[in-house]
């Protein structure tokens, strides 16, 4: 069998269960008290799901996100109820292959902003720098460099969009969005978290350079939903390869980016299947960030 037919593009065909939500990765079904979310192979980049999807890809997502539910669920409350595909029960057809890329959760009120905090100025917040001297309205100093650390790292929302890309707001927005309290409780929980994830990447010789995160509400008190600290919603740095003005090879995808910008591929339909190579190269990196951020080989 090759690796390509390893990997699950989806889990339709395994839960007997409603699907409500399908995303470029995870699909949502309904299990009346609680959701139960699968987390695919499936791969995107520039706003398409690219073929083949990426073997263990869903099963790093699901484990690093499960492993920093419980490292900072002192912080903050999450919506993890188990992630033991057993207690399922018959539910999944097919538990071996569902194993470790399952999440039971409870029910949130979805918040729809995206919580980012930046510690570096790199990505799309030095293109904001570049243009306007600001991110996100956040007026900053002149002459900062390309991926130099913020004295304080800052917090960047965006209006989330389910079709298209997320819009960056000024804090403002959001205040006027949802509410200043929430504003203030959002922003301030998100930098927190951030901060302890920073430290301790840093013990591990990975910066973190920025993050996202999802909240939703439940009896009115806010909770961390979706994923945490995994390389589709946080950007990671090996410490060796950190230096001003340049671009940074990001511990993730960046191979699928890389192919991508280098090939004849036109940007206006969907790429050809993604070179074997590519593919394993991918799967290394996801299997490489989830060993040293857990010191467990995958």
């Amino acid at each position: 069998m090759t690796a390509q037919a390893q990997a699950l593009s989806t889990a339709v065909d395994y839960i007997k269960a409603p699907l409500i939500y399908k995303g470029k990765v995870r699909e949502l079904y309904d299990l009346g008290e609680h959701f139960l979310i699968v987390v695919t192979d499936r791969i995107s980049a520039f706003d398409y799901v690219l073929d083949p999807a990426v073997p263990d890809k869903g099963n790093v997502l699901n484990r690093l996100s499960a492993y920093w539910f419980e490292q900072t669920d002192d912080i903050q409350v999450n919506h993890v109820v188990h992630t033991d595909v057993e207690k399922l029960g018959d539910i999944v057809t097919e538990p071996e292959l569902l194993k470790n890329r399952i999440m039971v959760t409870r029910k949130a009120e979805r918040i729809d902003i995206e919580c980012v905090v930046r510690g570096y100025i790199t990505g799309g917040g030095w293109r904001q720098y570049q243009q306007t001297s600001a991110i996100n309205g956040i007026e900053l100093p002149a002459g900062m460099r390309k991926n130099e650390r913020f004295a304080a790292p800052i917090f960047t929302p965006a209006a989330k969009n389910d079709v298209g890309h997320d819009e960056d707001i000024p804090f403002e927005k959001m205040a006027e969005m949802v509410g200043a309290e929430l504003a203030e409780e959002l922003r301030d929980r998100s930098i927190k978290l951030y901060k302890f994830a920073h430290g301790y990447c840093a013990e591990h010789g990975i910066i973190l350079a920025d993050c996202k995160f999802e909240f939703g509400l439940i009896d009115g008190k806010v909770i961390l939903i979706d994923e945490i600290f995994t390389p589709d919603s946080s950007r990671f740095w090996a410490e060796g390869n950190y230096a001003y003005d340049i671009e940074i090879d990001s511990m993730d995808k960046e191979p699928v980016r890389t192919y991508l910008l280098g090939s004849d591929w036109d940007r206006d339909s969907k790429p050809a299947p993604l070179p074997e190579s590519v593919v394993a190269e991918t799967t290394a990196r996801y299997r490489d960030i989830y060993r040293r951020l857990t010191g467990v080989e995958l």
